[in-house]
C-alpha cells in the first residue's frame, strides 16, 4: 500500500504541471483515499481550464435542412427522399464544446459523485457540472482513451490522464462489488505510475544523465529477426562510459516461492539479463549494467543483492514507496551513487 501523499508526489514527477503553484499545496493536506487526491488535482485543474473557457472545438454534423448548409450529402437526400419535400440532406461542421474530452470530464465527474469522496469535495464538483450541460453524458464503460493532443488541447492532457485514473480505479472497484469504494489505483496504473516516476525522477533532478527508455537491438548472427520480441528498457541510464537498465517493477509479490523457498521472479531476472547482454556486445566500449528495481512489499524477505553475471554487473534491488518521500528520494539517491562506483566488470 502506498501512502497517499506519495502517490501525489509520484503524480507530480510524472505530470509536470502538478509542480505549478495551484497544485503545489495539495502534498501538504490529508487524504483518506485516492479518490479524495485524484478529484481534488482534478477539479483544480477543470477550474484552471475554464478560466481559459470550456475547451470547444468543430464537429461534423448531419441533418435534413430546407437550405443548403455545408456540403449536400446527395446519397443520403436520395436515400430519405427528402427532395420530395423541398429539403435536403447536408453534412457541415459546429463549433461546440460538445467534444470526446469533454464527453470524458464530464463522465468522471458525474462518477465521482457515487464514490466515497468528502462532501465538500462532492460540493465542489456539483459546482463544474453547469458548465458541461450542454455535453452529451457517456458510459465509462466505453470510452475511447486513445486521444490525439495538440497544441490547441494540451492543456487538458492533465485532466484526461487523472480521469483515465479515477475512471479505472471505480471500474475495479465495481468489479469488486462495492460501487462506492476508490481507495486505491489498480495494479496495472500504478505499475505505469511507477515506471514513469522513476523515469522522471532521474530526468528532472539529474539534468548531467542521459535519461531514456531506448529500444535494445537484438544481437544477431544473421539479419533474420522474424518473429523476435521488442525489446524496450523501462528506463536507461547513461553518463560517460556506464549504462544501467533499469526495470521496474510493481507486483503484489516481488519473489517466487517454490516448495517454500524463496527465489528471484525468473522471467524478470531473464530479461534484465537479456538487455544487459544485448546492450553490452552493442556498444562495447560502455560498461553496461542492470538493475531489477521492485515496489517493496509487505513480506517479509525483501530482494536486495548484487550478482557479477558473465562480465556485468546485474543487481536486484527494493524501493519503499510506504515510506517517508525524503526516504524515497534518498533510496534513489543511494542507488545512482552505486551506479557511479561500483566497477562494472567488463572491460575493468
Amino acid at each position: 500500500m502506498i501512502l497517499i501523499q506519495n502517490i501525489y508526489y509520484m503524480l507530480s514527477y510524472a505530470f509536470k504541471s502538478l509542480k505549478d503553484n495551484d497544485y503545489k499545496n495539495i502534498g501538504y493536506e490529508e487524504f483518506d483515499n485516492s479518490a479524495e487526491l485524484l478529484s481534488e488535482i482534478l477539479t483544480r485543474a477543470i477550474n484552471r481550464e475554464l478560466k481559459r473557457g470550456i475547451l470547444k472545438g468543430y464537429k461534423e454534423e448531419s441533418d435534413t435542412l430546407s437550405t443548403i448548409r455545408g456540403k449536400i450529402n446527395l446519397s443520403e437526400t436520395i436515400n430519405h427522399n427528402s427532395l420530395i419535400n423541398n429539403k435536403i440532406v447536408c453534412d457541415f461542421d459546429v463549433f461546440t464544446e460538445d467534444m470526446d474530452m469533454n464527453r470524458i470530464v464530464k463522465c468522471t465527474l458525474v462518477s465521482l459523485l457515487s464514490s466515497s469522496i468528502s462532501k465538500e469535495r462532492k460540493k465542489k464538483i456539483k459546482g463544474l457540472l453547469p458548465y458541461f450541460n450542454n455535453v452529451m453524458n457517456i458510459d465509462k464503460y466505453t470510452i475511447n482513451w486513445n486521444i490525439r493532443f495538440t497544441k490547441n488541447n494540451q492543456n487538458y492532457k492533465l485532466i484526461i490522464n487523472i480521469c483515465n485514473f479515477i475512471i479505472h480505479g471505480l471500474i475495479q472497484s465495481y468489479k469488486n462489488g462495492d460501487k462506492k469504494m476508490l481507495d486505491f489505483l489498480d495494479e496495472q496504473r500504478l505499475c505505469a505510475l511507477y515506471q514513469n516516476f522513476i523515469y522522471e525522477y532521474y530526468k528532472q533532478e539529474h539534468p548531467e544523465l542521459k535519461v531514456n527508455a531506448s529500444l535494445i537491438n537484438w544481437q544477431l548472427d544473421d539479419e533474420i529477426d522474424l518473429f523476435l520480441p521488442e525489446m524496450r528498457s523501462d528506463i536507461l541510464l547513461s553518463e560517460g562510459n556506464r549504462i544501467l537498465i533499469i526495470d521496474a517493477k510493481y507486483y503484489k509479490n516481488n519473489m517466487q516461492t517454490y516448495f517454500d523457498n524463496k527465489s528471484i521472479i525468473s522471467g524478470n531476472l531473464y530479461q534484465i539479463f537479456t538487455y544487459v547482454k544485448n546492450k553490452a556486445f552493442e556498444d562495447t566500449t560502455k560498461k553496461v549494467s542492470g538493475m531489477l528495481l521492485y515496489a517493496k512489499t509487505e513480506d517479509e524477505v525483501q530482494p536486495d543483492v548484487d550478482y557479477k553475471m558473465s562480465g556485468n554487473l546485474i543487481s536486484v534491488k527494493t524501493l519503499d514507496l510506504n515510506s517517508n518521500f525524503q526516504n524515497i528520494k534518498d533510496k534513489l539517491e543511494n542507488l545512482l551513487a552505486s551506479f557511479r562506483t561500483n566497477p562494472s566488470l567488463k572491460n575493468d
